[in-house]
């Protein structure tokens, strides 16, 4: 399969997609035992379950592209990857899953030369699956997570659009369980609103789905976390930018994957002025 055919590459990725929002969804319903990694963040057996199906998947469907995927890496398992790999997440909003929100995801993304061109999210508490069909095209569906045959051309797509946004009011998102203080001192340059509140990559899929206008994270995160939603709001007519002002890129091994601070933009940046 060539990578750049983004349909095909969903059709054939949607079962272990759906596999891991099952394996997830017992574990969410039944409670899960929590450990902590050496840098101090919760991990559950869901986490580690699921990104085992969406490993092997990746390796079936591209053999030979590098997977970063969040476990692995903690693990001290991380591939040598060249100008184009894929980014895992399996659970993103650990800490919303194990405190018994709904706001977890699945993700992965693909990076070509720096950049995040393709991405899936699904959620499978609310069976809402997010992805790109092209560089220009985003799209979210309703699947649950026991209908395992589920096919693009059984579901009904909804093209996801970003809203103009009133430049006299904008909304914008923040993290549920990393409120911080920077955050709030950084949007104060701008005339916001409305503040709502998401875990996970759903902030990304919200904005391309025409919610809110911004998200802005000045803490930590890394490149599995927000590469998948990247390129859906990339898709969808948004972009996600440094506070400088440039585009944030991928692939900083050096880094240990870690993102610098970043603003998801529902249009195009509204801060004119670097920061």
């Amino acid at each position: 399969m060539k990578l750049e055919e983004y349909r095909g590459l969903v059709e054939a990725l949607l079962p272990a997609v759906l596999a891991a929002g099952r394996i997830e969804m017992s574990h969410f319903k039944s409670g899960v035992e929590v450990e902590t990694k050496a840098d101090r963040t919760p991990v559950t057996v869901a986490d580690q379950e699921a990104e085992k199906v969406l490993i092997e998947a990746l390796r079936q469907v591209a053999p030979g592209i590098p997977v970063i995927a969040e476990e692995e890496v903690a693990a001290g398992r991380v591939p040598e990857t060249g100008s184009t790999f894929f980014l895992v997440d399996p659970l993103d909003g650990t800490r919303a899953f194990i405190s018994g929100s709904p706001e977890f995801t699945v993700n992965i993304g693909l990076v070509v030369d720096h950049r995040p061109v393709f991405g899936i999210i699904y959620a499978p508490a609310s069976s809402e699956l997010f992805a790109t069909l092209t560089p220009h095209e985003a799209f979210e569906a309703h699947i649950k997570p026991d209908d395992s045959n589920a096919t693009l051309a059984s579901c009904s797509l909804t093209r996801l659009a970003t809203r103009e946004p009133d430049r006299a009011a904008l909304v914008a998102f923040a993290s549920r369980s990393h409120a911080a203080q920077n955050t709030d001192e950084f949007l104060q340059q701008l005339p916001i609103t409305e503040k709502k509140r998401a875990s996970s990559s759903l902030k990304f899929c919200l904005i391309a789905r025409g919610e809110a206008d911004l998200y802005a994270r000045l803490g930590r995160t890394s490149e599995w976390d927000t590469a998948a939603g990247q390129a859906i709001l990339n898709a969808a007519g948004g972009c996600v930018t440094t506070l400088d002002g440039e585009p944030l890129s991928y692939g900083k091994s050096a880094e240990g994957y870690a993102n610098p601070h970043f603003i998801a933009w529902g249009r195009e940046p509204l801060l004119s002025v670097p920061q």
